[in-house]
């Protein structure tokens, strides 16, 4: 792994954790969408992370999805709750994005920001950063 590789997996993991505060404060005033989508960059940041650790670089979200199932979850790196979660997190995202009659309900924000904590945490341990 190159020194570019370990600063870039470094900055998104301060992104990841900045997301995850970010997402709880929007939660607790009450704005799910934006909440929902901050946790769902929570894992989208730490998936990068992830595959920048394996000298791999991404930037569409599909394709880093796509590469943390490849390389993570059908290796055993990751469980698949992981892998499915990071799916579910984008879904929603593109609710509170881009949902045009449906908002993500307060329950559903705080089930996002539950598992993108989580996935987090999760690539924080592979990478031995806990």
């Amino acid at each position: 792994m190159t020194n570019s590789y370990e600063s870039e997996i470094s900055v998104n993991l301060e992104r990841a954790e900045e997301s995850i505060q970010a997402a709880k404060i929007l939660a607790a005033a009450g704005y799910f969408d934006f909440a929902a989508s901050r946790a769902y960059y929570t894992a989208f940041y730490a998936a990068i992370a992830a595959i920048l650790s394996q000298g791999l670089r991404f930037k569409q979200h599909r394709s880093v999805i796509k590469a943390i199932h490849k390389d993570f979850v059908k290796t055993g790196i990751i469980e698949k709750e992981y892998g499915k979660n990071l799916n579910w997190l984008f879904e929603l995202r593109s609710i509170g994005d881009y949902g045009e009659s449906r908002h993500v309900l307060p329950e559903e924000a705080q089930e996002a920001i539950v598992a993108g904590e989580a996935f987090l945490n999760k690539i924080k341990e592979i990478l031995g950063r806990s």
